[in-house]
């Protein structure tokens, strides 16, 4: 792909999402919502594989079946109230559509069937803007929409969603599968706590994207997609492994590290809201995710697979690669858990 056609693809991804952050209206939001997905569908297919080009037709299929929903809700609840104020929908079906659209486009449970198959299609820069970049402009109008849709049928979704998310990488072997899963379950995480503490989303969404953004560039440093070839890159990078597998001990919300914080943060709020069933259910689904964390952990640094062809592996990286972000973004991921007491304050 020509560097003037990729950068204004990559231009029409920051305006799609600005404009829909900038948006009070629903038509302004959804336009900002389908140029961004226009603008994402070439990147996906521009390796020319099948494999890819059959993740970008998934992709496509699943955003604009979501962005039909919204313009459908939207429009109906402007013909019942007429108004189109994002923040001011009322009706109990518009917004309940419209929640259900959100979580479409994000791979939120029960709506997250697309989301695996279509990440495994993706290299793993495509990989990294779909998991982080393209949550974004959805989570400004669920953040919106939040204090008028239905508690329970956010918090049914937030706990459908980590368990899924815990099941569902269980048995995989493809890294970008389970970082697939590992966002369903932080979505869950997000979601469950949106009607109560709205920052308190924002700080899990943050730090989630801080931890994601770790591993893929990680992963695309080592070039591992797979469990056995990350089991091969432990000789070759020693450091660099080991601060990977810290972490993805964080992402799973091991203490001392920066992902225990937003996990307990958002287990103290559930119990002062009297949902102590709840906050149980999720603490159960975080230990189904951090044990194929650790899972990782310990096939990266303690086994070697079988009949793997060793000469196909890069022994060597590249000396020119940009270490820069990857060094910010495992600080960041690894050290931010003695903060918690002034995010705590911002926070109350």
């Amino acid at each position: 792909m020509s560097p003037y056609v990729l950068t204004m693809f990559i231009m029409s991804l920051g305006i799609g999402t600005t404009l829909t952050f900038a948006s009070s209206h629903w038509l302004m939001a959804w336009m900002g919502l389908e140029i961004s997905t226009m603008a994402i569908i070439p990147i996906m297919a521009q390796q020319h594989h099948p494999r890819s080009e059959e993740a970008a037709t998934k992709y496509f299929l699943t955003q604009a079946t979501a962005a039909a929903m919204i313009l459908f809700a939207s429009t109906t609840d402007a013909w019942l109230s007429g108004q189109w104020d994002i923040s001011q929908i009322s009706h109990p079906m518009s917004t309940t559509l419209i929640m259900l659209a959100l979580a479409l486009k994000i791979g939120l449970a029960p709506m997250h069937f697309w989301l695996p198959e279509v990440l495994q299609g993706l290299d793993l820069t495509t990989g990294l803007i779909l998991s982080t970049w393209q949550k974004l402009a959805p989570f400004a109008l669920i953040y919106q929409i939040a204090p008028n849709t239905n508690q329970t049928m956010l918090i049914i979704m937030g706990l459908m969603s980590a368990f899924v998310g815990g099941w569902g990488g269980l048995n995989q072997t493809q890294l970008r599968k389970i970082l697939a899963y590992s966002s369903i379950a932080h979505l869950g995480w997000m979601i469950i706590i949106l009607h109560f503490l709205p920052s308190l989303t924002l700080l899990n969404l943050l730090i989630y994207i801080l931890m994601t953004s770790t591993l893929f560039l990680a992963f695309k440093t080592s070039q591992a997609t797979k469990i056995n070839t990350l089991a091969l890159t432990w000789p070759k990078t020693p450091p660099l492994m080991a601060l990977t597998m810290l972490s993805l001990l964080s992402l799973g919300g091991l203490p001392p590290l920066t992902g225990f914080m937003p996990k307990w943060l958002i287990l103290q709020e559930l119990t002062k809201q009297d949902l102590s069933i709840a906050a149980t259910a999720m603490a159960m689904s975080a230990l189904l995710s951090l044990f194929f964390y650790l899972r990782l952990c310990y096939t990266t640094a303690l086994t070697t697979f079988p009949n793997t062809n060793n000469t196909t592996t890069p022994w060597r990286f590249k000396n020119n690669q940009n270490t820069s972000p990857l060094t910010i973004t495992i600080t960041t991921t690894l050290l931010l858990l003695p903060t918690t007491p002034a995010i705590m304050t911002m926070l109350s």
